[in-house]
């Protein structure tokens, strides 16, 4: 018994060492970050003098900070829904037996594996008003009379901007669903075929089952990583027309590196962080409601 509860006291050492270097890799840059955010700290100048929430209240009121909010919203609800539909379809598509269907899922990985900065620039020259490929598609087939700007045109930019969000991202939510659809027992599909099932009431009774967990867990992941994007945006339109496409990121890489204020910087980079938090733990908290009732 004594022997028992030793070995069980000293299970708690082991992960000691992870939690000093979680602790030293994570929490200490936090804790600065936080710090920062209450002074008026520069980037470059030493010291910095306490002002509480200043930076806080200064960047909720803030109409460009507001502006991002909503844009970086945006961007989060559009790309996510666009990677959702898209990548379910091609799931429930590359589950079929058909020719090719190995290639297939071999090529849809490749958006997936190029690097942001290429896919950006990709999109770029695509959107590209003198000689881009959209217009000169959109053209020949009598959609468009003229050449269009796509990424100068503040109506349109962002969702030019989402839908090569979208491109590169729609295989991971495809691959989530497929691996699902795999696990879908073969005596269940069968049933259903044999009791005439058609492809919607198969969907609702046989593979949603095994889609909402997966799906969950990747809608989760893409949210948190498209409200925080900076990288597709900041390479496409650096945050324009008119800061239409101008993402909280952005708002928090100008105002610590561009103005050098560090402070206000880190206030809005916590608040980003929150809404972040905030939105997945809603969203979990939804998604396990919703499959209990099932």
């Amino acid at each position: 018994m004594i022997e028992n509860r030793w070995m069980s006291s000293r299970a708690w050492f082991l992960p000691l060492p992870l939690l000093f270097i979680m602790a030293a890799i994570i929490g200490w840059p936090f804790l600065w970050t936080l710090w920062t955010s209450f002074t008026n700290a520069k980037l470059i100048a030493p010291g910095a003098d306490w002002v509480g929430l200043s930076n806080y209240i200064n960047a909720l009121g803030n109409p460009l900070f507001q502006s991002a909010l909503l844009v970086t919203i945006k961007f989060t609800v559009i790309s996510v829904l666009i990677e959702f539909v898209v990548g379910l379809s091609a799931g429930l598509l590359l589950d079929q037996d058909f020719r090719g269907r190995m290639l297939l899922r071999a090529l849809m990985i490749l958006p997936w594996a190029l690097p942001t900065v290429v896919n950006a620039t990709m999109w770029r020259l695509i959107y590209q008003p003198d000689f881009g490929a959209l217009n000169s598609m959109l053209t020949q087939l009598g959609m468009l009379d003229s050449y269009r700007s796509w990424l100068g045109e503040p109506s349109s930019a962002l969702w030019a901007v989402c839908l090569a969000d979208a491109w590169k991202n729609f295989p991971l939510v495809a691959l989530i669903c497929l691996a699902a659809l795999q696990s879908v027992p073969g005596e269940l599909k069968a049933a259903a075929t044999i009791d005439g099932a058609g492809f919607w009431k198969k969907f609702r009774a046989v593979y949603l089952p095994f889609l909402v967990g997966p799906l969950t867990v990747a809608i989760v992941l893409r949210t948190i990583e498209a409200f925080k994007v900076f990288d597709i945006i900041w390479v496409m339109t650096r945050g324009g027309p008119a800061n239409s496409t101008k993402s909280l990121s952005i708002v928090v890489y100008q105002e610590a590196f561009s103005f050098q204020r560090a402070g206000s910087g880190a206030s809005i980079a916590l608040i980003v962080a929150l809404i972040s938090a905030v939105l997945t733990a809603v969203y979990v908290t939804a998604m396990r409601r919703q499959a209990e009732v099932r």
